[in-house]
């Protein structure tokens, strides 16, 4: 059993925002990794349009910087991950894409010690969060029910002010 805890849910749930909390309490954490894939590319001039518009090698290359993020880990520190390896499959399948086989056999070792669903937020659109207001529900459904499969905890966390977020995610690890 690691000592990891999820912070997840659809898009503009306020996932990040969360964990950046944790974060200036002291917690460890790791940072959202479709984020900062795009970051990247970006950096190496390509548009968001241009990263957005081939879906499966964005949801493969984001995949495996999952992984290998989750890899170097310490499974006995107590760490909150901003998203984790099975929000991929939440997005393979909304984009109908055929799970990689590196997604299923990392889905067969992930091990949490619990997972929140952060409940939606009213959609905020950025540079890099593109989906409209029912992307944004079905994404966090197929989210919420891939954790629901997995054999462990989850918690839902009601659309709280960010802070006691926080601190109803605390009262219940």
């Amino acid at each position: 059993m690691t000592n990891w805890y999820v912070i997840t849910g659809g898009p503009s749930s306020g996932k990040t925002t969360t964990v950046n909390l944790l974060k200036e309490r002291g917690y460890a954490t790791t940072i959202e990794d479709a984020r900062h894939y795009i970051d990247l590319q970006r950096l190496g001039g390509r548009t968001v349009e241009e990263i957005r518009a081939r879906q499966a090698e964005f949801q493969r290359n984001v995949l495996a910087i999952e992984i290998e993020q989750e890899g170097r880990l310490d499974p006995e520190q107590m760490v909150f991950l901003d998203r984790a390896i099975p929000d991929s499959l939440a997005y393979y399948r909304f984009l109908h894409l055929e799970p990689e086989p590196a997604l299923l056999q990392a889905l067969e070792r992930v091990n949490y010690r619990k997972v929140f669903v952060l409940d939606l937020l009213p959609m905020v659109n950025d540079y890099a969060r593109t989906e409209d207001a029912a992307a944004q529900q079905q994404i966090h459904e197929l989210i919420t029910d891939v954790y629901m499969a997995l054999p462990f905890p989850v918690v839902k966390v009601p659309p709280l002010e960010a802070s006691a977020r926080v601190d109803y995610i605390l009262a219940r690890l």
